[in-house]
This record gives C-alpha cells, sequence and structure tokens, in this order.
C-alpha cells in the first residue's frame, strides 16, 4: 500500500511523460509480481491438507481433551433424552454423492480428468479411506453411543460420504461449484443422521469428514505415480485393477480404457 502511494504521488508530481509512464510500469509490475504470489501460496498443494488435518486432529483431541469430551457426551444425553426415533436412510444417503459423480459420468458431463484416471481415484480414494477407517476403529476400541460394539472412532458412514462429495468437487468444480456444495451438504447430513441414530458421536463424524477428505486428496497426489506405472499416455488403453474395502466389505475394482 505504501510502495502504491509513493508510486502515484510521485506520478502526480512529475512533469515529464515519459516518467509518468515508468511509474504507472512500475506500479503494475509490482502489482502482477504480488497478484502471482498470492495465487501461488493458495494454490499450494499443501493447503488441500489443511482442512482434513484439523478435522481429524479435533476428532482425535476429543477423546482426551475433557471440553471437547463432555460436548460429545452431552449432544449424546440430549439426542437420547429426546428419542429421537431411529432411521437406515444413511446408510443409502452415503452413496449419493458417488453415485451422482458415477451417473455424471454415465451422462457424458465433462470432468476435471478422464475416465481412466476418475477410475483409479475412485478406487484408490475409497480404498484409503476404507482401510484407515478400519484400522482406527480397531486401533482405538472406542463404544458407540447406543452400546451395540466398540467400533464408534471414526464414523466409516460419514468417511465414505465425504469421499464422494470430495471427488464429485474435484471433478466438477469448475463446472459449478454447487454441485461440491450439495455433495458436502448431503455428506454432512450424512454425519448428523449417524449423531441422531445413536452410532456416532460429533467427534467420530468430524474425524470421519477428514479422514474422506484426506484419502481422496492423497489419491490426486498419487496420479502421477500411477501414470507412471501404467506407463500409457491420455489416450491410450489401460487396464486398472485396484482392491476395495470400506464398511466391513472388501472387493476388487477392474476397469479397462479404451
Amino acid at each position: 500500500m505504501i510502495l502504491l502511494t509513493m508510486s502515484i504521488a510521485a506520478s502526480v508530481c512529475a512533469t515529464d511523460l515519459n516518467v509518468l509512464n515508468d511509474s504507472i510500469s512500475s506500479v503494475s509490475i509490482v502489482d502482477s509480481t504480488m497478484y502471482f504470489q498470492e495465487t501461488s501460496m493458495i494454490s499450494d498443494p499443501a493447503a488441500n491438507f489443511i482442512i482434513p488435518a484439523v478435522l481429524i486432529s479435533y476428532g482425535a483431541l476429543a477423546q482426551t481433551v475433557n471440553p471437547l469430551e463432555r460436548l460429545d457426551d452431552h449432544i449424546s444425553m440430549e439426542v437420547e433424552r429426546n428419542n429421537i426415533k431411529r432411521n437406515t436412510i444413511d446408510d443409502y444417503l452415503q452413496i449419493t454423492p458417488m453415485a451422482v459423480a458415477v451417473g455424471m459420468n454415465i451422462m457424458g458431463v465433462k470432468a476435471a480428468h478422464n475416465f481412466r484416471d476418475r477410475t483409479f481415484v475412485e478406487l484408490s480414494s475409497f480404498m484409503i479411506m476404507g482401510g484407515t477407517v478400519q484400522v482406527i476403529k480397531r486401533a482405538t476400541n472406542i463404544p458407540r453411543p447406543d452400546g451395540s460394539n466398540n467400533q464408534s472412532f471414526p464414523s466409516g458412514h460419514t468417511a465414505f460420504a465425504f469421499t464422494g462429495a470430495h471427488i464429485l468437487y474435484k471433478e466438477y468444480k469448475d463446472l459449478s461449484p454447487w454441485i461440491g456444495i450439495a455433495g458436502y451438504a448431503t455428506a454432512t447430513t450424512v454425519g448428523a443422521m449417524r449423531i441422531l441414530n445413536r452410532k456416532h458421536r460429533l467427534s467420530d463424524v468430524v474425524a470421519g469428514a477428514g479422514v474422506g477428505i484426506l484419502s481422496t486428496e492423497i489419491s490426486y497426489m498419487l496420479l502421477p505415480v500411477f501414470h507412471r506405472i501404467i506407463g500409457v499416455k491420455e489416450d491410450e488403453p489401460a487396464l486398472v485393477i485396484a482392491p476395495m474395502i470400506g464398511n466391513g466389505q472388501y472387493g476388487v475394482g477392474v476397469a479397462y480404457v479404451f
């Protein structure tokens, strides 16, 4: 701001037209340099991991930090006290973001990546998410609010939903930001329903959201590695095989791109 003010003052006081032009050019160069520096900082790939890291950290801290533990307990007690009727909509709603992404692919809506790369990202994202959720559940062994088992942390349903929502956002954010917003809203609804169904606490669903987003970001980060491994160009055929793990279900995903 100081530099801009000094440049304008110099321009006003100058009587030589060449001096005026040089001053304006100097301001433009400085302003452009600052713009590109800010853009570079915002687009830094490391920034994509900040939000999931914060979400997962909150979930982890809530297991040991008293104020956060009390918030979890307070919400769970309120849900139980109000005797909210349970439902199974969240079991189906969790797949909605991913189903929308697949549906848009089928309809030919242009995405950020080609079919081969999207297939890799989808399979690897859910593989990483499912494996991470299962490992943490077994390591923490935290009881669910309804006491049904000891696999409360983190929420697998929420992680699944946010994985699909983040893929939806990454692939179609250039088409319309509202597509991603709708995906995140749906995933957030899944998390809220898991709390209302007394299957999870607030910290469980927050951490689950973080795991879902983080898993997706890691998959996109691995795309260049995937390209080197299969050794094909954008328009060459490729066979993609990857395991899928999630919510206690295991399988293998296969896709041939031609």
